[in-house]
C-alpha cells in the first residue's frame, strides 16, 4: 500500500529532459542541455473553497526534498500541452457497462485542448495499445469505440506498464485508469505496481466502478497509487454517474503546474519525500507527488 517499501530490484529512472524546455520563473523559455536529468513534480493548487489557483509564478513555489530546499529549474503552467494515456478495463465483466464507459471516455477526449495528445490502451489479461499518442481526436475516439470486453483482469501489470509507455515524452503527462474489479491475472504484486508508478512520477487518476467499489482493499490500493503520484482517486457508484466523474477528471486536467528540479545526489537510490509550498497566499491546498528516487 502507500507505506510499502521499494523492492531492491526496481530500476530507478529520472526523466531526461529534451534539448529545450519552456518555462522559466518569469514564463520565458528555459534551455537545458539534453543530458540534464531533472525530477518532474506535478502540482495542483486550490484554495479553501476548492477553486483552482492558476496565476502562480515559479518564484512563488518552494520545493523541499526532505528538509533541503531545491532550486526550481523550470515551470510549465496549466496552458502547456498535455499527454493523456487512457487505460480502460475491457475485461469480460465490463459487458453491461462498456457502452457507458465509451461515452464518458469520448466526452473526456472532446474536452481536451487541440494541442493535447491522447493514447488509448485497454487491459484484460494483458495491455493492448489501441491507438498511439495523437492529437487527432477521430483516431482516439475510434480507438475507444473499438474496445471489446473479454478476459480476466491484470490491473497491476497495466498500471506498471504505463510509466514505461510515457518515458521519453516531454512536457506534462497523465495516466487515467478505469477498472471495475479486482486484479486476477497480474504477474506483478500491488506493491511492485505502486513502486513503479511512484518511480515514474506521472500523476495517475484512478476510477473504480462496479465490483471495484465494493472492495475496500482495492479502493485503498487505487488511492495509494493516485496519492503517491499526485493524481486523484474516484469512484462511480452508478453507471449513470460515469460521465460526471470523467468530467471531474477533465476539469482537473485543465489546471496544475509542472515543476522541474535537479537532484543534488544522483548516486543516491533511496526514497526522498517531496513537499511543495506556495508563498504569498493563505489557505491553499497543494497536491503533488509524495517523493522520488534520484
Amino acid at each position: 500500500m502507500a507505506g510499502a517499501k521499494a523492492p531492491p530490484r526496481t530500476p530507478i529512472v529520472v526523466q531526461t529532459v529534451p534539448e529545450t524546455l519552456s518555462g522559466n520563473d518569469d514564463g520565458s523559455a528555459a534551455d537545458f542541455s539534453s543530458d540534464t536529468k531533472l525530477v518532474e513534480v506535478y502540482t495542483t493548487v486550490t484554495d479553501n473553497r476548492g477553486r483552482y489557483v492558476d496565476n502562480l509564478t515559479g518564484t512563488q513555489f518552494t520545493l523541499l526534498s526532505g528538509k533541503d530546499p531545491q532550486k526550481i529549474m523550470g515551470v510549465e503552467s496549466q496552458t502547456s500541452d498535455l499527454s493523456v494515456a487512457l487505460l480502460l478495463d475491457t475485461t469480460g465483466s465490463m459487458v453491461d457497462t462498456i457502452a457507458s464507459l465509451k461515452r464518458a471516455a469520448i466526452k473526456l477526449i472532446d474536452s481536451l485542448r487541440p494541442g493535447d495528445s491522447v493514447a488509448v490502451y485497454s487491459f484484460s489479461d494483458q495491455v493492448t495499445e489501441i491507438a498511439a499518442f495523437t492529437t487527432d481526436r477521430g483516431i482516439s475516439k475510434n480507438a475507444v469505440m473499438n474496445a471489446r470486453p473479454f478476459g480476466n483482469t491484470a490491473l497491476y501489470d497495466a498500471v506498471a506498464r504505463m510509466g514505461h509507455e510515457l518515458t521519453g515524452r516531454s512536457g506534462k503527462k497523465v495516466v487515467i485508469v478505469f477498472t471495475d474489479g479486482r486484479d486476477t491475472s497480474s504477474l506483478l504484486t500491488v506493491n511492485a505496481a505502486i513502486e513503479r508508478a511512484k518511480t515514474a512520477g506521472v500523476p495517475v487518476y484512478t476510477i473504480a466502478e462496479g465490483d471495484a467499489t465494493k472492495s475496500p482493499d482495492l479502493l485503498a490500493q487505487l488511492a495509494a497509487i493516485s496519492n503517491a503520484t499526485g493524481g486523484v482517486s474516484f469512484q462511480v457508484r452508478n453507471p449513470d454517474d460515469m460521465t460526471a466523474v470523467f468530467e471531474r477528471v477533465a476539469e482537473d486536467l485543465a489546471h496544475g503546474y509542472l515543476l522541474f528540479f535537479q537532484p543534488l545526489s544522483e548516486g543516491d537510490h533511496t526514497w526522498h519525500e517531496i513537499r511543495v509550498t506556495v508563498g504569498g497566499q493563505k489557505d491553499l491546498r497543494i497536491r503533488a507527488r509524495e517523493g522520488y528516487y534520484p
